[in-house]
């Protein structure tokens, strides 16, 4: 594995357990699902914008949705972070490989 995907996939990791460990212990409310899904989709927007985004940030975005209109604030809320996470990573992805690509050896 090389240096830089070692590298990615260790942010990765860091990013999906910042996100778990992040999880909202007490019962969530309509007003927090919607600020984590405002945030999630304002991350998925930018990842957009570099033409990187991923479509299993797309299906968490979906699921808060489903959650919420299900009336399960907590699900919503954990799926809306998630979600944020990994469109945070597809970010840090697109933004990393724009300039770590050039330092891999061609053979």
């Amino acid at each position: 594995m090389s240096k830089s995907m070692r590298i990615f996939t260790l942010a990765l990791a860091s990013v999906l357990l910042i996100a778990g460990a992040a999880s909202v212990p007490a019962a969530s409310s309509e007003a927090d699902f919607k600020a984590a899904y405002a945030a999630a989709e304002a991350a998925n927007k930018e990842a957009g914008s570099l033409r990187n985004q991923w479509t299993v940030t797309a299906a968490a975005l979906a699921a808060a949705k489903k959650a919420a209109d299900a009336g399960d604030f907590d699900q919503a809320v954990a799926q809306s972070k998630e979600a944020e996470a990994l469109a945070k990573a597809s970010i840090y992805q697109a933004t990393s490989e724009k300039e770590l690509w050039k330092t891999l050896e061609i053979r």
